[in-house]
């Protein structure tokens, strides 16, 4: 599923808007979009599109970004993931800090490479690389990818995957948004998506 919130702002605030200000107007972007995502059911990979939104703030970043990562990674979050898309300069300083300051991280895609943004460690970091690397990929060979026992990639791809970052496939853990059968980056209206 695509949402592209530059409409989805447009059509609850005004026609001709593309600055995401002020915690009102993020809230209710945020509403729009968890009805457009219930309406059509939970799909496997739900992309956020930022690229028609010129001015995000802080407030907005925290209103949209953070709050529907913390309901996907909640205890009781619905399933699915979560990637973002159109994320350019302007927009990273609010988000990154919105993401540590509730530890955070999330996916975004850019020119076809996911990119990993907000709180990580070195080895979560690690996993995560060698996951859009080689994914889809066993814990086996992650392990051997990166020198460290089996145990310890599969506890850090395991914390990848509940915090979302990683999906968990038969083939092995890939990184959210990949075309099934290979490491391809997701086409842009979301279709192929697994």
């Amino acid at each position: 599923m695509h949402i592209d919130v530059g409409t989805v702002l447009r059509g609850t605030v005004c026609d001709l808007y593309s600055n995401l200000v002020t915690r009102p107007t993020g809230a209710a972007v945020r509403t729009a979009i968890e009805q457009q995502v219930g309406e059509i059911g939970v799909p496997v990979v739900t992309i956020i599109d930022f690229s028609q939104v010129n001015l995000l703030d802080f407030s907005c970043a925290d209103e949209i970004v953070a709050k529907l990562l913390l309901r996907y990674t909640g205890d009781n979050g619905p399933p699915g993931f979560l990637t973002f898309r159109g994320i350019h300069e302007g927009h990273i300083d609010p988000i990154e800090t919105v993401l540590e300051r509730h530890a955070l991280a999330l996916v975004s895609w850019h020119e076809g490479e996911a990119e990993l943004f907000g709180d990580v460690n070195d080895d979560e970091r690690d996993h995560w690389v060698t996951v859009r690397e080689h994914g889809p990929v066993h814990v086996e060979a992650v392990a051997s990818l990166l020198g460290v026992t089996e145990d310890f990639a599969a506890e850090q791809l395991a914390r990848l995957a509940r915090r979302r970052l990683i999906m968990r496939r038969d083939e092995g853990y890939a990184v959210p948004g990949t075309v099934q059968g290979g490491p391809g980056p997701v086409p842009g209206n979301g279709s192929g998506v697994q």
